[in-house]
């Protein structure tokens, strides 16, 4: 036999046999499976780097996997970043069933590297990355990980929601504008995207893998949410862990959902103090407001969510945050004047939790009754000696600033609610203190409209708003334009917005 012809039936050879053994391997992985023998299920359309990586090195992916574990930590020691993150990526191919492996280099990027970058252009990208790297990859090689599904929605919620990192504003606008085309100018538009061959619905499910299906589910489950805001994608991110979960009770610890019902009560508390968008035309920025449609969906949340609980000591830890919400609550729907509202979930608050006193103050301090205003107003209802002419105040003055720059943005329902929130202060304040000690009582508040007026509307003034802001309210309050000759304390009383009488709507009481 000739060489030529002998490499010819060895390569003939070599192709049946891998042919044979890759029949056999099936097999064998099918027979595991049966047995319950396989820790994981075999990788499915993994990369082909990434499928021989697993087959080819067997158990010294762990040596190889370790080296680069040192090797990243000491680049990312030495602040060299972008190539530390790419070993992060070897490192995850490495160990693709290894949902700490993913939570660890996503934090890492998205919290521990981004801060080292003081440009929030910067920082941003990194948030990303994270986000990305749980999204679009962790969960295509662990679509059921309860624990991945959490930490995803806590990137939305705690990262880009809340106010931890001096870049959330940028994140929160950053992700508005990418959000806007799906879902439209208000954020609420889930339906269209239903609709058959809707291009949108699928860049939204290619790219953030997010299912219109799905939102529109969660969106009927627990909004109005706004979809530019990334509340709304925590708990979406949530409840598709808890979905998945549910498909898979045998893959689950139970232990391990409180974490995802953490993050859909939470979210929804977030979303009530601020999961609404007010446009400023002027500085194309976005000013954030409390979304307190979504009171009664909030307030299901918790329910619900104690209900499915069944460790006692979570359950008892849902009662305490039930009860912190229902207090916030409480003062941002009299703040928002839906007085009504508040007084109805005031006493809600008093039924379901009359073995805690409402105010966290002496008990024997307090009347046996207490009123909506007395819970409002704690802070100007103690004893004479603790209560503060110059807190007072700031307090008044800060609520007249916050209406008038309402009144800029066109938001007059708030504008009026802040106006009628100051002069009860106002009023409260001087019934208990003014007449009594005539030393510490408050100017008219007239004077101290006209006061704060003259600050925002001095073109000179260090806490000046912008010009179109003056312009506005100078219409509005039918004042006379601004000229190069205006000066502070030149507005006459008869051009400031008329007081608002306040009167007492609150006229059931919850025991303390």
């Amino acid at each position: 036999m000739n060489a030529r012809l002998k490499k010819i039936l060895l390569i003939v050879l070599a192709g049946a046999l891998l042919f044979t053994s890759g029949r056999i391997q099936h097999s064998l992985n099918h027979d595991r499976d049966t047995l319950g023998l396989t820790i994981a299920e075999p990788l499915q359309n993994a990369p082909p780097l990434l499928a021989f990586t697993t087959v080819a090195l067997g158990g010294f992916r762990g040596l190889i996997s370790n080296y680069l574990w040192m090797r990243a930590n000491d680049l990312q020691q030495d602040d060299k970043f972008f190539e530390a993150a790419q070993l992060a990526n070897w490192i995850t191919d490495l160990e693709p069933r290894f949902s700490q492996v993913w939570i660890f280099q996503a934090w890492n990027m998205a919290f521990n590297i981004s801060v080292k970058f003081k440009d929030f252009g910067d920082r941003w990208r990194w948030v990303q990355n994270g986000i990305s790297l749980l999204r679009d990859k962790a969960l295509v090689y662990n679509p059921d990980n309860v624990q991945i599904h959490q930490q995803l929605a806590w990137f939305y919620q705690m990262k880009m929601g809340d106010y931890l990192d001096d870049a959330n504003n940028y994140y929160k606008q950053q992700w508005a504008q990418e959000m806007t085309p799906f879902f439209g100018p208000q954020g609420t538009n889930t339906t269209e995207l239903l609709l058959p061959g809707s291009a949108s619905a699928s860049a939204l499910r290619e790219k953030y893998k997010i299912d219109p299906a799905f939102a529109e589910k969660v969106n009927e489950e627990w909004g109005p949410l706004d979809w530019r805001l990334p509340e709304a994608h925590a708990i979406y991110w949530a409840c598709q862990g808890l979905e998945d979960a549910r498909k898979h009770p045998e893959k689950v610890k139970e232990s391990d959902l409180i974490q995802l019902r953490r993050v859909i009560y939470q979210s929804l508390l977030q979303s009530f103090r601020h999961g609404r968008i007010i446009s400023d035309p002027f500085t194309q920025r976005v000013e954030l407001a409390p979304n307190l449609d979504i009171m009664d969906k909030a307030n299901d949340a918790y329910m619900q969510m104690f209900a499915e609980e069944t460790d006692p000591s979570q359950k008892n830890g849902i009662l305490i945050a039930h009860r912190n919400f229902l207090r916030t609550a409480v003062e941002y729907l009299y703040m928002d004047d839906r007085l009504s509202e508040a007084q109805k979930w005031f006493k809600y608050l008093g039924d379901h939790y009359p073995e805690k006193p409402i105010l966290d103050y002496d008990p024997k301090s307090l009347p046996k009754t207490l009123t909506l205003d007395d819970y409002i107003f704690r802070d100007l209802t103690e004893d004479a000696a603790g209560t503060s002419l110059d807190d007072t105040t700031a307090d008044i003055e800060g609520l007249l600033v916050k209406s008038y720059k309402n009144l800029a943005l066109g938001q007059d329902d708030r504008y009026q609610a802040f106006q009628e929130l100051a002069q009860k202060f106002y009023n409260r304040y001087q019934n208990k203190m003014g007449i009594s000690q005539p030393r510490v009582s408050l100017p008219p508040m007239r004077v101290l409209q006209r006061q704060i007026l003259d600050q925002l509307l001095d073109p000179q003034g260090e806490d000046s708003l912008p010009y179109a802001y003056r312009a506005i309210i100078r219409t509005q309050m039918r004042m006379p334009p601004e000229t190069k000759t205006s000066a502070p304390f030149q507005i006459s009383t008869n051009e400031v917005a008329p007081t608002v009488t306040s009167t007492n709507t609150a006229t059931n009481a919850v025991s303390k």
